[in-house]
C-alpha cells in the first residue's frame, strides 16, 4: 500500500471513529506525521516524503522504478522540494528549468518519466548554511510532448529516503482547432469587417505552440489581408505559436456566413451573420425630355436610328432611368427602373440573368485602381425591387423582391429528391415567424428546363450541350463523382462558377473549362470513381410565353446551433411548360444529437413525359450516422425512387433503384480497426437507349428514350479489419456478393472476394500505395471484375499532391483493360476561393483578358516563386462500357434527363501541361497544352495569356485558345480558335492622351454539331482591328476618335467561298466655355461594300446647366442610308430641343444626402457610411 492510499484510508478511519487498537504503531505513525504536515501546510499541495528506504534500481536499457506519486514544492526542512516547475505547469518547448532545494550536503537524483537526466544538466549550486538548504538549478531538463512527471529523489546510502514530484504538460503536436469571430454579426455594406480567430490545441487541450498554414473558407466576404501562401488553393494565414488570425470584409448580401478553419486534417466552423446594411438614403439617376423626329436621335440604339419603316415625325420622347437604396423603418429598400430596355442589358444587346460584366462596363484596366463593381439590382425587365431587413429570429433575413434570383432556400442539406437548384426571375419572399421559416418564389417568363450529362474526355472542352440558344445566366454547372459501374449514389457533387471555373458559349452551347477534366479518379480506399459534368439550363423555347413556376416551401427550426441544426420542412414546386407540366412536392427533415445526425426525405412528382405521357413516382431517403460507443461508428442508409419519379434540378440518381444498408466501424485497439458492412440494391424498369441517331443529336429531347429492362438485385456483406504496422497500413477485406437477375439468369451467381490495401510513406512526403481484389471463388461477378492498384502519392506542398495511379483488371467483364492516372491535384478541388478579385488581377483584372490563373478549378505546383506547373495524364486501355445494376453503358455525346447511367467511358490517352508566372505585377502570363486520343479521333486544347508593361505608358496584353468537341463520338468539325491582342497607351505623369489598340482573330467561332451535315469543307475566319484614342489638351476641349474593321470569309467548299468587310469610323469634338455652356459635334460612318451598305450620321449639339441638375439642350441631327439589297436610300434630318434631370432624390427628400454644418459635431456613437464605389445606374449616363 503506498503512502497516498495509506493517507486516504486513515483519513476515513479517523473521520468515522474506527481507529482499532489493533492498528500497529508502525503503521499509525507515518500516517499520523503526514496528517500533521499536511495540518500545517493546509494551504498547499502536499508532497510526499517516504522515509522507508527503498532501492534504486539504474540501468541504461530499464528506466528506475519508483513510486506512483503527485506533489508540488513545499517548505520541509529535511525534505525535498521542487521549486520549479510548479504543478500542472504548461511548458512551451520540450525542455525546461528545474529548481530543486534539499538538505545541506544531500545527493539528488532526478528523473523525469522514469529515467535519470545527466547532471551535467546542473548549471548552478547555491548552498544556504544558515538554513542547511541547498538551492540546485538544472537548465534544459528535456521533457516530451504531453504529460511529464518529474521526480526528485534524495539518495543516502544508495538508497531514497525523500521523494518529490510535480507533472507538467508540454505542448504538444496539434490535435484539434477551434476558430471564433470576435463579431457576431456586421453589416452586409461591402466594407465592415469580421476578426476571425483561433487556435491549435494539441491532446490535453492546451494551445499547441507549433507554426503552421491554416486555410480559411468562408461562404461569403473577402479577405482584407494578403494570402499567406498565394501558392496553395484557397486563402491561408499563418498560425505563430499555435494562434492565428485573420480579417473577413463583408460582402454586400444580407446572409448567415459559415467559416471553415483547416489545418491538414484539422477542420473547425463557426458562423457570423452579414445583417442587412440599413444605410443612408441614395438616389441616382436621370430623366431625358426629347422633342424632335423620332428616327433622328443619334444617341439612341443604333437600331432605331434611320428606321426602315420611314417613322420619322416630331415627337416627344421620354426617357428614364433610376437607382433608389435607403432605409425605411427597419426594413432596406433597393430599388431600379430603366424606361429603354432591361436591367441587365449590356453594351452588345443581351439581357442574362445576373447580368455579367462587360468591357462597355469597366474602365480599362490600364488605369489601375483596381476597384470592382457589383451589381444591385440585376433583372431581366426593366424593373427591380427588393425589401430585406435581419430578421429578429436567430440567423435569419427577411426579404420580398422582384428580379433575378437563386432557390438556395429550395436546396438544403436534408433535400436531394426534393431539391431544386435553379436560377430565375420573378417574385420570391422569404419570411421568418420565430422558427418558423416560409419561402416562396413565381417566374412568369420560364423558358424551356433541359438537364444534360456528358462523359469528360481528360481536356478542358469544348463540351457541347444537347441544346442551342441556352439562355444566359440559367445554367447551374456541377461535377459529379460515383463508383466505376455502381450508378445510382454520387460520392460528391461540386458546383462550378461561371468566369472563375469555365466560360460558356450560350448561342453555341458550348462550355469550355479553366482546367481539363479527368475521367476517372481514386478515393481514399481504392475505389475507382467515374466524373461526370452535370448542367442544367433553360434554353429558348416557342412555348415560353404559356410558361411559368411557383413554389413553396414551409421550414421549422428545432435548433439553430452551428453543426447541431435540426429542423422540418416541407416543399411544393409546380412548373407549366405548355403541353408539359411538371409537379414535385415533399418533406423532409434533419435531426442532429451528439456526434451524430439523422436525416429523413420523402418526394413525390408527377409530369407530362414527352415519350410516355403522364407519368408519376415517389423517392424515399432515409440516412443515420452515430457513434453508438466510444471509438465505435455506424451508418444506416435507405434511398428508393420509384421508375416515374422525375427531378431534373438535383442530384444525380437512377429511377428504379432501391439501395439500404449499414456499416459498422469500431476500433478494438489504438492499432486496429474493424468494420462490417451489408449493402442490398433492386433495379427495376427500364434503362436509357442508346443515343445514335442524327435526330437524337439534332433534336434532343428533354428525356431519356426508353430502351431495355432491368430487375435485378445485388447484396453485398463485407467484413474488414485495418491494421496498423508501424508507419504502413493494411487493410483487408471479405466481400461476399449474392446477384440475381430475373430477367437473364446466366448473370446471377454468387462470389466471393479479397481485397486488400497496403499504404506505407516512405518519406514524409511520399506515401506508396498497393491494393489488389482477388475473387476467391470459382464464379467471377458479372459487373465487379478482379484488379490490381499500385500507386505514388507525393505530398509536394501543403494541400497539393502529385498522385500516379495504375489499375489492372484481370478477371471479369473488364478483364484485360486499364487505367493509368497522373494528377496533380490540390486538397480542395473546385473549391470557392475568397480572393477571386485580387489574386489573379491585373491592374484589376481585365475579363478575358486575364491570365491563366482560374481560381476556382486551378490547382498547382509551385517550382519557384511566382512559377507555378500544373499537369495531369490519364490512360484508359479499352472502353468502359459494360454491364452495370442499372442497364447498358454506352458511348455518346451526352444523356438527357436522369439518365447518366448509361454513359461509358471510352478508352485513350490524355494529358496536359500547363505553367503559369505570377512573380510580377509588371508583367503574368501563362499557357498549357492539351491532348486527347483514341480511336475515335482527337481533341487538341491550347491556351496561353500574357500581360505585361512594355514601359511605364505602355500595357500590352494577348490570349489565344484553341480547342474542338471534346464530347464522346463526336467528331468532324473543324477546331474553334481565337487570338486577341490589345495595346494600352497612358502617360501616368501626363494624361492628356489616351489611346487603345485592339485586334482579334476568331476561327470557326460558330460552328456547331449540325455543321457536320454541311460536310468537312465548312468553316469560318474573321479579323477584327479597332483603334481608339483620346485627346484633351485642357479642361474645355476633348477629341475622341475611333476606327473599327471585320473582314469575314466563310467556306462552304473548296470553290465557294464568301468574304465581307465592315468597316466603322467615328469622330467627337467637345468644347466648354465657361461653367455652364458647352458644344460638342459628333459623325459616324459605317460601311459593308461587299452587299453595297454605307450609312453616315452626324450630329451638332450645345448645351446650357440651369442647374447643376438640370441641362437643357438644342441641336441638329441627320442621317443617311444607302442599302442596295433592301430598301435603297433614305434619309432623315431636323433640329431638336432636349431637356436632361439628373436625380438626386425623391419624395420627400428620400435619397438627399444632408451635409452636416460645419459648427456641429456628430455624436460619438454616430456611424457614417459611404458606398465603396458609386452604384451603377444601369443604361444612364451621368
Amino acid at each position: 500500500m503506498n503512502m497516498k492510499s495509506r493517507h486516504s484510508l486513515a483519513v476515513g478511519l479517523l473521520s468515522l471513529g474506527l481507529i482499532a487498537e489493533s492498528i500497529s504503531f508502525a503503521l499509525l505513525m507515518p500516517i499520523r506525521s503526514a496528517m500533521a504536515a499536511t495540518i500545517e501546510t493546509a494551504t498547499v499541495p502536499i508532497v510526499q516524503s517516504v522515509s522507508q528506504a527503498q532501492p534504486i534500481v539504474k540501468s541504461e536499457s530499464q528506466p528506475t522504478v519508483q513510486p506512483d506519486v503527485k506533489s508540488s514544492p513545499t517548505e520541509l526542512s529535511q525534505g525535498i522540494t521542487i521549486v520549479s516547475p510548479i504543478l500542472k505547469a504548461v511548458i512551451d518547448v520540450p525542455a525546461t528549468t528545474v529548481v530543486l532545494r534539499f538538505p545541506l550536503d544531500s545527493q539528488v537524483d532526478l528523473q523525469v518519466n522514469g529515467k535519470s537526466v545527466s547532471t551535467s544538466l546542473v548549471g548552478r549550486t547555491e548552498k544556504d548554511r544558515a538554513k542547511k538548504q541547498t538551492t540546485q538549478t538544472w537548465y534544459g531538463v528535456p521533457l516530451q510532448d504531453g504529460e511529464n512527471t518529474i521526480v526528485a529523489h534524495i539518495i543516502s546510502n544508495g538508497q531514497v529516503t525523500q521523494i518529490a514530484s510535480v507533472q507538467v504538460q508540454v505542448r504538444g503536436l496539434a490535435k484539434q482547432i477551434t476558430v471564433r469571430t470576435a463579431e457576431t454579426r456586421v453589416r452586409a455594406d461591402g466594407r465592415s469587417t469580421v476578426t476571425i480567430q483561433g487556435e491549435l490545441l494539441d491532446a490535453n487541450g492546451n494551445r499547441s505552440n507549433r507554426d503552421t498554414i491554416v486555410t480559411l473558407k468562408p461562404t461569403a466576404g473577402e479577405f482584407v489581408e494578403p494570402d499567406a501562401s498565394p501558392d496553395q488553393p484557397g486563402y491561408q494565414v499563418k498560425a505563430t505559436q499555435g494562434e492565428f488570425k485573420a480579417t473577413l470584409r463583408s460582402g454586400i448580401q444580407a446572409q448567415m456566413v459559415r467559416i471553415q478553419a483547416k489545418a491538414d486534417d484539422l477542420d473547425a466552423f463557426t458562423q457570423v451573420q452579414f445583417e442587412t446594411d440599413l444605410r443612408s438614403s441614395l438616389v441616382t439617376g436621370s430623366i431625358d425630355l426629347r422633342l424632335g423626329k423620332g428616327g433622328t436621335d443619334f444617341y439612341r440604339s443604333f437600331r432605331d436610328f434611320l428606321p426602315p419603316n420611314g417613322k420619322n415625325n416630331y415627337g416627344l420622347a421620354t426617357h428614364g432611368a433610376v437607382f433608389a437604396t435607403g432605409k425605411v423603418g427597419d426594413w432596406l429598400v433597393t430599388g431600379a427602373y430603366n424606361s429603354d430596355h432591361a436591367l441587365n442589358q449590356t453594351c452588345d444587346g443581351t439581357a442574362r440573368l445576373f447580368r455579367e460584366q462587360q468591357f462597355c462596363d469597366q474602365n480599362y484596366p490600364v488605369y489601375g485602381d483596381s476597384s470592382r463593381t457589383d451589381v444591385l439590382t440585376p433583372s431581366i425587365d426593366s424593373v427591380y425591387l427588393k425589401l430585406e431587413r435581419t430578421s429578429p429570429t436567430t440567423n435569419g433575413i427577411d426579404y420580398f423582391m422582384w428580379g433575378d434570383y437563386n432557390t438556395e432556400e429550395f436546396a438544403t442539406r436534408s433535400q436531394q429528391f426534393s431539391a431544386t437548384s435553379r436560377q430565375l426571375h420573378g417574385l420570391k419572399a422569404n419570411y421568418n415567424f420565430g422558427n418558423l421559416q416560409l419561402s416562396g418564389f413565381y417566374g412568369n417568363n420560364v423558358q424551356g428546363f433541359q438537364r444534360d450529362t456528358i462523359t469528360p474526355d481528360g481536356t478542358s472542352g469544348y463540351y457541347f450541350l444537347s441544346r442551342r440558344l441556352v439562355i444566359g445566366g440559367s445554367e447551374n454547372v456541377f461535377l459529379e463523382l460515383e463508383e466505376l459501374n455502381r450508378p445510382g449514389t454520387v460520392l460528391e457533387r461540386k458546383q462550378l462558377n461561371r468566369g472563375n471555373d469555365y466560360e460558356i458559349d450560350y448561342d453555341r452551347g458550348t462550355i469550355l473549362f479553366r482546367q481539363p477534366i479527368l475521367r476517372t479518379d481514386v478515393d481514399q480506399t481504392g475505389q475507382v470513381l467515374v466524373r461526370r459534368i452535370v448542367t442544367t439550363y433553360q434554353y429558348e423555347s416557342q412555348q415560353a410565353s404559356k410558361s411559368n413556376i411557383y413554389a413553396g416551401r414551409a421550414l421549422y427550426h428545432l435548433s439553430n446551433t452551428p453543426g447541431r441544426e435540426s429542423w422540418v420542412g416541407a416543399t411544393y414546386l409546380k412548373e407549366n411548360q405548355g403541353t408539359r407540366d411538371f409537379e414535385l412536392y415533399g418533406t423532409d427533415a434533419l435531426f442532429s444529437f451528439g456526434k451524430g445526425n439523422v436525416i429523413a426525405e420523402y418526394a413525390h412528382s408527377s409530369n407530362r413525359s414527352d415519350v410516355l405521357g403522364l407519368v408519376s413516382g415517389s423517392a424515399y431517403r432515409l440516412e443515420a450516422n452515430a457513434e453508438i460507443a466510444t471509438g465505435i461508428l455506424a451508418r444506416g442508409y435507405y434511398r428508393k425512387t420509384d421508375t416515374g419519379f422525375a427531378n431534373d434540378a438535383t442530384i444525380s440518381f437512377v429511377p428504379g433503384q432501391t439501395r439500404y444498408g449499414a456499416e459498422v466501424t469500431g476500433s478494438v485497439s489504438d492499432i486496429t480497426k474493424l468494420r462490417v458492412q451489408y449493402d442490398h440494391e433492386d433495379n427495376t424498369g427500364i434503362a436509357p437507349r442508346e443515343i445514335d441517331t442524327l435526330q437524337d443529336l439534332f433534336a434532343p429531347r428533354n428525356q431519356a428514350i426508353p430502351g431495355s429492362r432491368v430487375d435485378n438485385s445485388l447484396t453485398t456483406i463485407a467484413v474488414g479489419v485495418q491494421q496498423r504496422l508501424g508507419n504502413a497500413n493494411l487493410d483487408v477485406d471479405l466481400l461476399h456478393r449474392d446477384r440475381q437477375d430475373r430477367l437473364s439468369p446466366d448473370s446471377s451467381g454468387s462470389s466471393d472476394q479479397l481485397r486488400s490495401r497496403f499504404t506505407v510513406p516512405l518519406s514524409k512526403t511520399l506515401t506508396f500505395l498497393a491494393q489488389n481484389e482477388t475473387t476467391l471463388s470459382s464464379t467471377v461477378d458479372p459487373v465487379h471484375s478482379d484488379r490490381t492498384g499500385l500507386g505514388l502519392d507525393w505530398a509536394i506542398m501543403p494541400g497539393v499532391n502529385l498522385g500516379l495511379s495504375q489499375q489492372f483488371y484481370t478477371r471479369g467483364q473488364l478483364a484485360g483493360q486499364s487505367i493509368t492516372n497522373l494528377n496533380l491535384r490540390g486538397e480542395y478541388k473546385f473549391g470557392t476561393d475568397t480572393t477571386l478579385h485580387a489574386r489573379y488581377g491585373i491592374l484589376g483584372g481585365a475579363d478575358s483578358w486575364t491570365t491563366q490563373g482560374a481560381i476556382g478549378v486551378n490547382q498547382g505546383w509551385t517550382i519557384s516563386p511566382g512559377l507555378r506547373m500544373d499537369l495531369a495524364y490519364e490512360h484508359l486501355f479499352g472502353g468502359f462500357f459494360g454491364r452495370t445494376g442499372a442497364g447498358i453503358q454506352f458511348a455518346q455525346p451526352f444523356a438527357v434527363g436522369q439518365s447518366a447511367s448509361s454513359l461509358g467511358l471510352q478508352g485513350g490517352d490524355s494529358y496536359s501541361v500547363g505553367l503559369e508566372y505570377t512573380g510580377s505585377k509588371d508583367f503574368q502570363a501563362g499557357a498549357r497544352y492539351e491532348h486527347r486520343s483514341s480511336s475515335s479521333g482527337s481533341n487538341t486544347v491550347i491556351s496561353a495569356a500574357a500581360t505585361g508593361k512594355i514601359s511605364s505608358s505602355l500595357t500590352a496584353l494577348a490570349r489565344y485558345q484553341q480547342a474542338n468537341a471534346a464530347n464522346q463520338t463526336l467528331t468532324g468539325l473543324g477546331d474553334t480558335s481565337n487570338l486577341k491582342l490589345g495595346l494600352a497607351y497612358r502617360d501616368p505623369n501626363d494624361d492628356r492622351f489616351n489611346a487603345l489598340l485592339r485586334y482579334e482573330y476568331r476561327k470557326n467561332p460558330s460552328t456547331i454539331p449540325d455543321t457536320i451535315l454541311f460536310g468537312s469543307g465548312t468553316g469560318s475566319e474573321d479579323h477584327t482591328l479597332a483603334l481608339e484614342a483620346l485627346y484633351a489638351p485642357n479642361w474645355r476641349w476633348e477629341f475622341y476618335g475611333k476606327y473599327a474593321m471585320r473582314h469575314s470569309s466563310t467556306t462552304l467548299s473548296s470553290d465557294l467561298i464568301g468574304t465581307s468587310t465592315v468597316s466603322l469610323a467615328q469622330l467627337r469634338a467637345t468644347y466648354r466655355f465657361g461653367y455652364s455652356w458647352d458644344i460638342v459635334g459628333e459623325a459616324r460612318w459605317i460601311a459593308q461594300p461587299s452587299v453595297g451598305f454605307h450609312e453616315m450620321g452626324f450630329v451638332v449639339e450645345a448645351g446650357y446647366y440651369l442647374t447643376p441638375n438640370l441641362r437643357l439642350a438644342a441641336g441638329y441631327s441627320f442621317g443617311r442610308v444607302n442599302d442596295r439589297d433592301f430598301d435603297g436610300s433614305r434619309s432623315a434630318g431636323g433640329p431638336y430641343l432636349g431637356l436632361t434631370i439628373k436625380l438626386n432624390e425623391l419624395f420627400s427628400g428620400f435619397g438627399l444626402q444632408k451635409p452636416t454644418p460645419a459648427d456641429r459635431k456628430p455624436k460619438a456613437d454616430t456611424i457614417s457610411i459611404s458606398p465603396v464605389s458609386p452604384p451603377i445606374v444601369q443604361g444612364v449616363t451621368p
